[in-house]
């Protein structure tokens, strides 16, 4: 038998393949890139990142979620992270930096023990002891809030608001926040539930982010459609219309053949009776404006305006739900079917100029379930950021009602989670103690970038943090402007318990996935059939 055997080839062509030791290398590798490129956007003292895409926009932010999404990743390990900010970014809004930093970090803690030999599936185990205790010990150490401590709210809202471009206009920001949240939010037995898809952020450049202002009711980016409808109509009645007021084009190919004059006029006449008993349907319900999603032709512009009812056309559906939400009116797609009962009501619609472009707006509802933020501020990536930075507080303030918690801010938690389960690790018998550990040294790494990101050194300021929560002072977290430690709660830093839940939870579960691949096997690029033009 001959000695040189064939080598056999599994995989196709141009197929890479890495695995053992150098597989999680790279996958840890690609993960901590990622983390440590929104680190330094953490805390009130994190820099922005500049962003600019293939079209030449520019995107200037602090906001982990936008900075990954923007950034378009590349890598499957590095693509794992991002997709854990992004559930932090759905399910609370805010907290996405912290979570990714708190992946990376388990990682770089991981990486320690696999030099040492310590198995994968050891430390994911562990990993996942520590989660869930520290889960208990975040239950354990919060502290409830109900819709009535406005100033705990505030300060929830004003700790989300801080470090971003926004923080000049905190205070009435931070109000608006609150306000927006307790219009939708909506009680069911003892459930409190809220969608933020009730609460519109409409932005705007012009005057500056002091003129950021909450609208009791709908913003919508149209304007009145004839120049003879009026532009203010008080007490409205407001009927939603899903059908085109306007006459249909046939759905066959259909000739229509005229022999001579009259007919034709006789055929524009037959359309404009067909428009004007549409207009008349609409003008028997009362309403005095009518919002279209679809198209109102020119004559049936014409009609309505002759019996001064204000139109808007080619609204889009998420408006039309927001104003059915805000002034109670029904979607009708019938007009044969359109009566009083269907028509909403508002104190009053009004088109207003802002900055270069007309709006409607849809305001004084008796009890508006939906409404909208106008975010202002001196120019676009300004006015971006500030949406931002709402947007974060909204959904702070938000998990705050809806879970009923809320802990001390400014490192305080994770140095207090991370104290007592290294007492819980030394409880353990076996390796999983270790990786236990390395979880506890994990989460210090929040306070620590806080820290940095600030110009401090970080080893003092964390041998201060222990010492003063050995001491049992719970709140004890930094003060990024001083160095000292502070107590967060007393100084006003209070974030949402689910924060820090959600960032625990998904940044272990992602960190014992990436740990548990040995072997990364990427296809070579998929060749065109033949005869098959290339692609441009």
């Amino acid at each position: 038998m001959s000695k040189d055997v064939q080598p056999i080839f599994i995989l196709p062509e141009g197929t890479q393949r890495s695995s053992g030791k150098t597989a999680q290398k790279n996958n840890i590798m690609a993960a901590k890139l990622v983390a440590e490129t929104v680190r330094t956007t953490l805390g009130p003292k994190g820099m922005d990142k500049m962003l600019v895409d293939g079209m030449g926009d520019i995107t200037v932010t602090n906001d982990g979620v936008t900075i990954l999404e923007e950034m378009q990743v590349e890598h499957p390990a590095a693509k794992m992270i991002v997709e854990v900010a992004k559930t932090q970014e759905a399910e609370i809004g805010d907290g996405t930096t912290t979570a990714v930093v708190i992946a990376g970090e388990l990682l770089k803690q991981a990486e320690t023990l696999l030099e040492q030999n310590v198995h994968p599936t050891v430390i994911v185990r562990g990993y996942r002891q520590a989660a869930v205790k520290a889960h208990t010990i975040l239950q354990d150490i919060a502290v409830k809030v109900t819709e009535k401590e406005e100033s705990v709210l505030k300060k929830v809202a004003m700790t989300a608001i801080y470090g971003k471009g926004a923080e000049s206009a905190k205070e009435k920001l931070s109000e608006i926040a609150i306000k927006s949240v307790k219009k939708v939010i909506e009680h069911k037995d003892s459930e409190i539930i809220f969608d933020t898809a009730h609460i519109k952020l409409e932005k705007k450049v012009g005057g500056s982010v002091e003129d950021t202002e909450l609208i009791d009711g709908v913003v919508i980016e149209k304007e009145i459609v004839h120049p003879g409808m009026p532009k203010l109509v008080s007490n409205a009645r407001i009927a939603l219309i899903d059908s085109p007021i306007e006459i249909k084009d046939t759905e066959v190919d259909a000739k229509i053949s005229i022999t001579d004059p009259s007919q034709m006029q006789a055929f524009i006449d037959q359309e404009e009776k067909m428009i004007l008993g549409m207009v008349d349907k609409i003008a028997a319900s009362g309403a005095s404006v009518v919002f279209c999603q679809k198209g109102i032709d020119d004559i049936a512009q014409h009609f309505l305006a002759k019996k001064g009812i204000a139109a808007a056309r080619r609204v889009k559906k998420s408006d039309i739900e927001a104003i059915a939400r805000a002034t109670g009116a029904k979607v009708v797609t019938n007009l044969d079917d359109l009566n009083s009962n269907d028509l909403g009501k508002a104190g009053l619609i009004e088109e207003k100029k802002i900055g270069d472009e007309e709006l409607i707006f849809v305001t004084g509802c008796k009890n508006p379930k939906s409404v909208t933020v106008l975010v202002r501020g001196g120019t676009e990536h300004i006015v971006a950021e500030v949406k931002r930075a709402m947007t974060d507080a909204i959904g702070d303030v938000a998990s705050a009602l809806r879970n009923g918690r809320v802990v001390g801010g400014a490192g305080s938690p994770e140095i207090e989670v991370a104290r007592r389960l290294r007492r819980f690790a030394n409880s353990l018998s076996g390796r999983e103690q270790l990786a236990v550990q390395s979880f506890a040294n994990a989460l210090e790494i929040i306070p620590r970038t806080l820290a940095e990101n600030a110009g401090l050194d970080p080893i003092n300021v964390l041998t201060d943090l222990k010492a003063a929560h050995d001491q049992k002072k719970l709140w004890a977290g930094i003060n990024v402007f001083t160095g000292k430690t502070v107590d967060a709660w007393n100084a006003g830093v209070i974030e949402p318990l689910q924060i820090k839940t959600q960032a625990i939870s998904s940044a272990s579960e992602v960190a014992e996935m990436i740990l548990r691949i040995d072997d990364v096997i990427a296809g070579g690029k998929a060749e065109a059939p033949p005869g098959m033009p290339p692609m441009g």
